[in-house]
């Protein structure tokens, strides 16, 4: 099983074996996929992402955050192009490989180590709001994320991408992916003729797409999942997708304390600063109220879109996405200051009093996309928000993770058996 061969430290052992399931992600962003899956059990041993606002929030929660002192001694965040990044010592990189997860693994990363190999690659390839050139697009990391799982052999990938990857239009692409990862017949992108793939040796577990608010996310996200489990790993196991969880969570119920602090400052004034923030208060909790009960979506947010360098500052998105935004009594204008910003630019008329509702703060925004409490951002404000907007909602990943959680730690019991 890999890196169950070699015994790492002690203290980090989990009963007589070690039961640590270890992964890498590719294009990790500010960690939206990486949250989730940790909270599933996994341990990351590389993150890797490009943006370096992004790759500062990584390193910067990870060293902060006491829930991550695993990955504080054995992760290592990678700020550059993943086509860069060689998690295996080669004979023509002999210096390459991973750093701190050799303290763990007891020496370097060796094919069939890892436990997942997960990504959110880029989705600009497929995306309603982009060209859709699909893999005639630079910014088409797939056929990275396969060459990484060639050399790596996980025993489980997971690709996150966005719906429009399961349009119609893609489908010789989509049946390209899954011929080279467990096999068959398709057509290579690159010559359009049909050729016969061999295979990495996995089982290809459908594309599932996935809405974040099945799954207490309080935000229409609908994202296409790829999963795919080793053959020798699934064996006679079956991987079973996560169903929905209770009702939508609201946008009232997501923000009415946050609100409810961002106006305390003026409530506390008292005199006419207090009776205008009480009635845009009061306004905002109308909208969102009446929207929770009367929307047939129970008053979630739509998708956040977190834009591009090409682009210009943070807004909530199109002209559909912003009048969705109004009914829920928020601004989609643009995206606040904090408390203490808005004071200094004097932008709280903007930010706070605008006659469609207050607009979001980048703290808001994040739990709008299911970012925990503690999870800080780095980089000024439209820098952070492109952050949380292009993110992965943490509670996604982490029930996506706990279902190939559950296969793995489930194959390994098989076998741990069988020897004995």
């Amino acid at each position: 099983m890999g890196s169950r061969s070699r015994q790492p430290h002690q203290e980090q052992l989990v009963g007589p074996n070690d039961h640590t399931l270890t992964s890498i992600e590719i294009c990790a962003g500010a960690g939206g996929q990486a949250i989730g899956l940790h909270q599933a059990g996994f341990k990351h041993l590389a993150l890797v992402e490009i943006d370096p606002h992004a790759a500062a929030t990584l390193e910067a929660n990870i060293k902060r955050l006491e829930e991550w002192s695993w990955e504080q001694s054995y992760c290592d965040v990678f700020s550059g192009d993943v086509n860069k990044f060689v998690p295996i010592p080669t004979e023509e990189v002999p210096d390459s490989g991973l750093r701190k997860p050799v303290g763990f693994l007891g020496g370097p990363l060796r094919r069939g180590d890892l436990d997942l190999l997960a990504g959110g690659v880029p989705c600009p390839p497929f995306s309603h709001a982009g060209k859709q050139l699909g893999k005639d697009d630079e910014r088409d990391l797939f056929p990275r994320m396969l060459d990484l799982v060639d050399k790596l052999h996980p025993r489980a990938v997971m690709i996150e991408n966005v719906r429009g990857i399961k349009d119609a239009k893609f489908e010789d692409y989509r049946t390209y992916i899954e011929a080279r990862l467990q096999g068959g017949r398709a057509k290579h992108p690159e010559t359009g003729i049909e050729e016969d793939f061999a295979g990495f040796g996995y089982e290809v577990c459908e594309w599932e797409v996935l809405e974040a608010s099945d799954f207490g996310v309080p935000q229409l996200r609908p994202r296409a999942v790829l999963v795919a489990i080793r053959k020798d790993v699934l064996g006679d196991l079956k991987f079973v997708w996560p169903t929905v969880m209770g009702e939508p969570k609201s946008v009232f119920d997501a923000l009415s304390e946050s609100m409810e602090n961002r106006y305390r400052p003026y409530l506390e004034k008292g005199g006419e600063f207090a009776g205008v923030a009480r009635k845009c208060l009061d306004g905002w909790k109308q909208k969102a109220s009446r929207a929770a009960v009367e929307k047939k979506d129970g008053g979630v947010a739509p998708t956040l879109v977190g834009g591009s360098k090409k682009h210009g500052g943070a807004d909530l998105g199109p002209s559909r996405a912003k009048a969705a935004w109004k009914q829920l009594g928020v601004s989609g204008m643009g995206v606040a200051n904090g408390y203490e910003e808005g004071e200094k630019k004097r932008s709280q008329g903007r930010d706070l009093f605008g006659p469609d509702g207050p607009m979001l703060t980048v703290e808001q925004a994040a739990i709008i996309q299911g970012f925990p409490d503690d999870w800080e951002f780095t980089g000024g404000k439209t820098a952070r928000y492109r952050q949380v907007g292009n993110a992965f909602p943490p509670p996604v990943a982490r029930v996506v993770g706990e279902a190939i959680a559950d296969v793995l730690r489930a194959a390994r019991e098989r076998d741990e058996q069988a020897e004995k």
